[in-house]
C-alpha cells in the first residue's frame, strides 16, 4: 500500500523489539505505540530501541499513576513541590525519558488540555528523575 501511495507512514501498536525488527525488514516503521507510564514500564526495552533507531514512541495510557499518586505519596509530594498535579508530573517524567517520546493524553475539556500542555514546562532535576524512576 505504501508503494501505491495509499499509506504514507507505518506505525505499530503493542509490539516487542523483535516484532519491530521483523516489520522493518518489510517496510520502514516510523512509530510504535505501547502501554507505558510510571506504573507500567514493561515496554522499556522497546523505548530504548526506538530512541536508538529514531522511531517515535507513543505511550498509551500515559497518565496511569494509580496508587503512586495517592495523598502523601512520593509522586504527590514532588508534584506539590513543583506546583503541579501528579498527572502533570507523570507527563513531565515521560517527556524527560526520551526525545522520541510522544505522549498523547486524552482530555475532555480545554482546561484539562491546558493542564496537560503545561506539563511540558516542568523541569525535573536528575535527582527527581531518579526518584520517579524508582517508583513502580
Amino acid at each position: 500500500m505504501q508503494s501505491e501511495g495509499k499509506v504514507r507512514h507505518i506505525g505499530l501498536s503493542e509490539v516487542s523489539v523483535d516484532e519491530v525488527v521483523a516489520a522493518r525488514a518489510v517496510a520502514p516503521i516510523v512509530s510504535v505505540q505501547n502501554l507505558y507510564n510510571l506504573s507500567n514500564r514493561r515496554a522499556s526495552a522497546l523505548l530504548e530501541y526506538s530512541a536508538a533507531e529514531g522511531i517515535a514512541f507513543i505511550p498509551w495510557f500515559p497518565l496511569a499513576t494509580g496508587a503512586l499518586a495517592g495523598q502523601g505519596s512520593p509522586l504527590a509530594t514532588l508534584a506539590e513541590a513543583h506546583g503541579s498535579t501528579p498527572s502533570q508530573l507523570a507527563l513531565a517524567w515521560l517527556l524527560h525519558k526520551s526525545p522520541v517520546m510522544l505522549p498523547i493524553p486524552g482530555t475532555s475539556s480545554v482546561a484539562h488540555l491546558e493542564e496537560n500542555v503545561a506539563a511540558a514546562g516542568i523541569r525535573l532535576s536528575p535527582e527527581e528523575l531518579e526518584a520517579l524512576d524508582a517508583l513502580s
